[in-house]
Order: structure tokens, then sequence, then C-alpha cells
């Protein structure tokens, strides 16, 4: 642990949702201990959204990806804060002229978690039976091995969804482990779903940390809570999302994973409602990281075609 002093407090924005928060909290402490701060160093700075601020539509019919980012990352381009803490699936690939991600947080568990009334498992929900989610990802994965459920848009926090369910509004819905866990919810997980069938989505469970690209003493000191396996599995996610212009308006997922020196992806393409899919697999050197993920994404552009991806928007 290093020991410095500053001229001044470090900002930091962010979201102010209830997982946004806690997001923010895990950073600041994780930066604090590793310079051996004061907690009370680190000033927080909520900002509202577009995303947080539209709650009767889903993403993809106001814009897609972007829209829990925009705001925070103007006041980040602005000076008005010095990082940014973001959940990396709500990333776009492309940042902002001036802005990069400097530093992830060690990943969270990645696989969906399911939430039903009654303790069902997925394949025991009913004929019929209501699920609720905001994700076309998840919604095309449930569509593909259950046709036979109601999908309906389910916009909220962590916290209103799974209200949602308790109060029989809906019979079911899946939300990601990672944010139940940082929230203190798991007691209200009824399945673990598997990742083979519920492929998470680019960036889901890490959390990536924003700055400016020329402000070298905030970069510095995010350096030291950077971690490595994390950024080597988003560097082939992102490119692999990038490649194929991902969007909230296109089911996508891809997972990466890192062991000693060797990075091995899976991704997958959907149409919105799980009728078609394509799926690729790379592995190799974790220097080739973003080439690998990039590959894997021109290949399924390519065997999708662009009538394929034409109808996943």
């Amino acid at each position: 642990m290093s020991s410095i002093s500053l001229s001044k407090k470090l900002r930091v924005g962010t979201r102010g949702s209830p997982l946004a928060l806690a997001q923010t909290a895990a950073a600041c402490q994780f930066l604090a201990r590793a310079h051996g701060l004061a907690i009370s160093a680190i000033e927080v700075k909520v900002i509202k959204t577009t995303g947080d601020q539209i709650q009767n539509r889903l993403l993809a019919e106001v814009g897609g990806k972007g829209l829990f980012t925009k705001e925070i990352e103007v006041a980040l381009a602005a000076g008005e804060i010095d990082f940014a803490v973001h959940s990396a699936k709500d990333m776009p690939t492309v940042l902002p002229d001036g802005l990069v991600i400097s530093a992830y947080l060690e990943r969270e568990d990645v696989r969906d978690a399911l939430i039903s009334r009654n303790d069902r498992t997925f394949s025991e929900l009913p004929r019929g039976a209501t699920l609720g989610t905001a994700s076309m990802r998840r919604e095309a994965q449930v569509r593909r091995l259950r046709f036979d459920l109601e999908v309906r848009p389910l916009r909220g926090n962590v916290h209103s969804r799974i209200r949602k369910v308790d109060d029989g509004e809906i019979d079911a819905t899946i939300l990601a482990m990672a944010g139940l866990k940082r929230l203190g919810l798991t007691a209200a997980v009824t399945q673990v779903l598997s990742i083979d069938e519920f492929l998470p989505a680019v960036g889901q469970a890490a959390v990536a940390i924003e700055t400016r690209e020329d402000d070298g003493i905030t970069r510095d000191l995010l350096a030291a809570i950077d971690h490595a396996p994390t950024a080597i599995a988003l560097a082939a996610e992102r490119a692999f999302l990038a490649v194929l212009d991902g969007s909230c308006r296109t089911p996508i997922a891809g997972h990466a994973t890192v062991s000693d020196n060797d990075v091995a992806f899976r991704g997958m393409v959907f149409l919105p409602r799980g009728l078609a899919v394509y799926e690729t697999r790379r592995s190799g050197p974790i220097a080739d990281a973003a080439r690998l993920g990039a590959d894997a994404g021109a290949e399924l552009k390519s065997r999708a075609g662009s009538g394929f991806m034409a109808q996943a928007v």
C-alpha cells in the first residue's frame, strides 16, 4: 500500500441506483486502501442519466447503449468529476473523444439468476407463465429454450423487479447474480442459470472506471486497483461487440475467461425472438485477446449476413 496526500478531493461520478452506489462505494474503498487515503478524500457525485429518467419504455426503443453513461461522461469531459464508475455492460464500445477506461474492478459472478414465484426453476415454470425482462439477450435466450412462456418488458432497479415477482405482477424475472450479490439479495434467487444455456452479456459483472485520457494523475492512482484478468477478458468481449456494432437493440452474448496466459472466448448473436442463433469460440494467448474477440465478431457477422443483423436491429 502506498501513502499519498492529495491537494483536493477526488470526485467520482455515478448513477444513483442502489447497485451503482454499491459499486462506486467498492471502487472508492479499494482506491482509498491502495493509497492510504481516508474514504472522505473521495467525494461521490450522483448524476441522473437519460436511462434513469425513462422508466416507461425499453432502452432499445430510445437509443440503446449509452443511456446510462452519457450525462456522467459529459461531466467527466467537462472536469466536473475526476473519474466515473460504470457497469461495464452499459458502456458503448466507442467512448467519447478524450475519455478512456483506466481500470476494472475484479469481476463478480457472471451468471444470470432466475427469481420466480413458488420457487419454480426455469424448467418448472408452467406454460404461459409471465417472465419479465428489459434485456433482449435474455428474452432471446428464454424464447429459444421455452417458447411457451410469455415474455414481458420489465424496467426498474433490482429491488423493484424482485418486488414485482413477490407481488404477483409477473411469475418470474432474470437478473444478474453479480448485482444480487453486491446488494445482499441472493436469498431471492430461485435458480442460478447455467452459462451454457444463458451466456452473459458482454461486460456483465464487471465494473469499469472511466477517466479523461490526459489526466495522468488520476489514471496512475487507478492503476493500483486495476484487475488485469478482468481487463483482458473485457478486451476480448468489447472487441467482439464492436465488430457486431452491438447495442441494446441487438441480442448479443459474449464471455471471456482468463487462465494463466491464455484467454478463451465464446460469443453468440440471436434474432430477437430466439428463433435463430449463431455461435463461435476462440482461444489463444492473452496478448491477442482483442484480436480474438474481433475475429469472432467478424465470423458471426459474415455467417449471419446483413439480413440477419438487420432483423436483429
